[in-house]
Order: structure tokens, then sequence, then C-alpha cells
């Protein structure tokens, strides 16, 4: 099953089109809605993990999105964490709203899952010791 993770950007004119569903009906894509920020009228944002199809199929959506106007860029930013310079503080787990981030009751030290990050950026500031970073 091919995934690929993409950041959508809607121009003005096209926030209140349902361009997305289109995707999952006409392409057969599962979406994964990672973060979102659309207000109708004016330019939006949609973070988006695409899978359950061929390579194909995600290149063709894609190219259906484009020809409609929506710009798209891969996904390319990632978080990196200096786990030996981390203390396990546990600050940056009450920002980081997809759970990537969280501290192993058991050992309580920090947990980081690169699969569940967003790439939403807001641990980088939370984190005391400055050992969260944003990698491009």
């Amino acid at each position: 099953m091919a995934k690929r993770r993409v950041v959508l950007t809607f121009p003005p004119e096209l926030t209140e089109r349902p361009l997305t569903y289109h995707l999952v009906k006409d392409y057969d894509l599962a979406i994964n809605i990672l973060k979102a920020k659309i207000t109708p009228g004016e330019e939006g944002k949609l973070v988006l993990e695409l899978s359950n199809g061929s390579p194909e199929k995600i290149d063709d959506g894609l190219a259906f999105l484009e020809k409609q106007g929506v710009i798209i860029q891969p996904l390319s930013k990632e978080i990196v964490l200096d786990e030996e310079e981390c203390i396990h503080c546990g600050a940056c787990t009450g920002v980081c709203t997809s759970g990537a981030l969280q501290v192993d009751p058991q050992t309580a030290h920090l947990v980081f899952d690169r699969e569940s990050c967003i790439v939403c950026e807001l641990c980088v500031p939370a984190c005391p010791m400055r050992v969260i970073k944003v990698m491009f």
C-alpha cells in the first residue's frame, strides 16, 4: 500500500469546494487529515496522508487537485529529537496534539513516534532544553 504525506494550499476561491471528496470517491484513496486550517474566502492549508492506493492512483488524485488550482507540496520537514540531551521533562507532550510525544509511564522517559508526528512544530518552542529541532 502506497502512502504519501502532502501539504495542500487552497486559494480563497477553492476553500468552499469539496475537492478532497473526489480523492476518496474518484481515486479510491484513504485520507488522514493531519492538520487543517481552512476558512471560507481565505487561503486554506491542509496536511494529509494519502494511502490505500497504488502510487499511480495517488499521483492521479494529486494531478486532479493541481488542475483545480490547489498547490501541492510534499511534507518534507521532520522533527528531530536529540535523545542524549533530552531531560525527559515532558513539557513537549502538553502541546503535542498528535500524541507523537509521550512519556512512558513505566520508565518516565520521553518516547517519540515519528509516524504519528504531523510536524506542527509546537513542541520546538515548548522544549526548555531546545533539543527538539525541525529538519528540512
